[in-house]
């Protein structure tokens, strides 16, 4: 399974799954980091992950070559992450086939109703359970 995790700004975020998604699967998960820049991508490579491409036309060309998404609520809107993410990175993520899990995390002004304030490493702890369900083909995720 290839799972793409998409981060920009630091990639702080983006390392933190990294890590735990490497932890909890070990080999068993292809891991493509893709940044919106270098920095975040070198980070999420140093965390684990398999390959890394940076920028527009690498978020743009991954998005429908992978299984799985990951990465904050934000990927999906045009001009998040301060502008790093682009009104075409955001389409080809949200028109991606493949399964999207995001982190609802509120840095672009959007809130989710029904979702907990809980710290990142429990909403990774979450995704981690739903890519779990997915490979497993359980139909609700």
């Amino acid at each position: 399974m290839r799972v793409a995790v998409i981060d920009g700004q630091g990639g702080g975020i983006g390392k933190a799954i990294v890590d735990k998604f490497r932890q909890a699967f070990g080999e068993e998960i292809e891991i493509i980091a893709l940044g919106t820049n270098a920095l975040a991508t070198s980070l999420m490579l140093k965390s684990g992950a398999n390959e890394g491409a940076s920028g527009e036309n690498a978020i743009v060309f991954n998005a429908s070559r992978v299984d799985v998404i990951l990465g904050t609520i934000g990927i999906i809107t045009a001009n998040s992450m301060l502008g790093e993410l682009t009104p075409m990175m955001a389409k080809a993520i949200a028109e991606s086939p493949a399964k999207k899990i995001l982190i609802p995390l509120n840095r672009c002004n959007i809130e989710v109703a029904g979702i907990k304030n809980v710290p990142l490493p429990h909403y990774i702890d979450d995704a981690i359970e739903l890519v779990k369900s997915y490979m497993r083909g359980e139909n609700n995720v």
